[in-house]
């Protein structure tokens, strides 16, 4: 359901759905469906691999530019894949042995194979990534990725943005990168990275965040605009608990500790289920991060009590799904991509009736 323009929902059409609506096709009968991820304008599911929406930059990994409308098998995957993870105009794939796999747009060096390219339709393997990978994400144009506790970054999609906010400082190298370039992380054992438009995380073996990159609009509980190194965030923000999932929008990021799921960041399209509260602890007075267009409070992280025990969360651009015994929904809904069958806004979860969901996931916009 969702946005369609490039025929991203596998419908052999490019009308926006604003209703969930089975994507047929005979290829996926008695197949596990593992993964499922989406960018700017694309889907990937993972069974082998079928893919579907847009392509001119050959994020599809096709071989070819053409958009495609319903699922078709990327013949060029030889190795068996487990996990997708897409930006807007790019696609990476992590196989079971751990390597890394990418196809896309190349303009900004994010699918980690340097600038010789500046977009590939076939998809070909970040050969400098030595050790195997275990987690990985992708942002609007940069990629993260984590190996045995290492974090590795690239893609230059937060460059200009690190220069005009450390100016005249140096900016750290792996903001520039078209290679893998390894994060300073104070030697702690990564775990899991997730990524927004401009931002980064990272979860501990711990159960500890560290954020970087961008702060405008208050995904990074900070007083810095724009945090050049992972710094660690305060658990006591999270009611003093571990951290054991992580998820990001673009400008948003979802925490799930033993239960308890908190949100924060922008909050103008309703992305974190949540009013915003009528009192803050004085620590959260102290942090007055530089959000801008939405409310203050909601940059501080906060509890969603309807998602207690959610056993999945999926975050798109500015809108999210989650399964809690039954399939809920919220956020930006301009495409109909929260199921309701409206295209308003969406500010605390709800039910999207009639399904049970087993696997769930997000493009920018649309839902899976």
């Amino acid at each position: 359901q969702g946005a369609n323009s490039y025929g991203q929902l596998g419908q052999g059409h490019v009308e926006d759905l604003s209703h969930p609506r089975l994507c047929g096709t005979a290829a996926l009968e008695n197949q596990a469906v593992l993964a499922v991820s989406g960018g700017g304008g694309h889907s990937v599911l993972i069974t082998e691999a079928f893919v579907c929406g847009q392509n001119d930059r050959g994020q599809l990994g096709l071989g070819h530019s053409a958009n495609v409308s319903t699922l078709q098998l990327c013949h060029s995957l030889s190795q068996r894949v487990t996990k997708v993870a897409c930006g807007w105009d790019f696609t990476l794939f992590l196989t079971d042995c751990g390597r890394v796999l990418s196809c896309g747009s190349n303009a900004f060096g994010q699918l980690g194979i340097g600038q010789t390219l500046p977009r590939t339709a076939d998809v070909l393997v970040v050969e400098s990534l030595k050790e195997p990978v275990v987690s990985l994400a992708a942002g609007l144009r940069h990629s993260l990725a984590v190996t045995s506790g290492c974090v590795y970054q690239w893609g230059s999609g937060l460059l200009s943005h690190a220069k005009r906010a450390l100016s005249p400082r140096p900016v750290p190298s792996h903001f520039g990168s078209a290679l893998p370039c390894l994060v300073p992380l104070e030697q702690k054992t990564s775990h899991v990275v997730a990524a927004g438009s401009m931002h980064c995380v990272c979860l501990t073996g711990d159960g500890d965040l560290f954020l970087w990159g961008s702060n405008k609009h208050g995904q990074l509980p900070h007083s810095e605009p724009f945090l050049c190194s992972p710094t660690l965030m305060k658990r006591s923000l999270l009611a003093g608990e571990k951290v054991i999932h992580v998820w990001s929008g673009w400008t948003h990021i979802v925490a799930q500790t033993t239960g308890r799921v908190f949100t924060w960041g922008r909050a103008d399209y309703g992305q974190l289920g949540r009013r915003a509260s009528t009192s803050q602890s004085a620590e959260r007075q102290s942090v007055t991060p530089s959000a801008e267009g939405g409310n203050q409070e909601a940059c501080h992280p906060a509890e969603v009590k309807v998602l207690h025990g959610a056993t999945q969360i999926a975050c798109g651009s500015e809108h999210n799904l989650a399964i809690v015994g039954r399939l809920l929904s919220w956020g930006w809904n301009e495409h109909g991509m929260c199921g309701d069958g409206s295209e308003t806004d969406v500010f605390l979860p709800q039910l999207v009736s009639g399904l049970r969901a087993l696997l769930i996931g997000c493009g920018a916009g649309h839902s899976m």
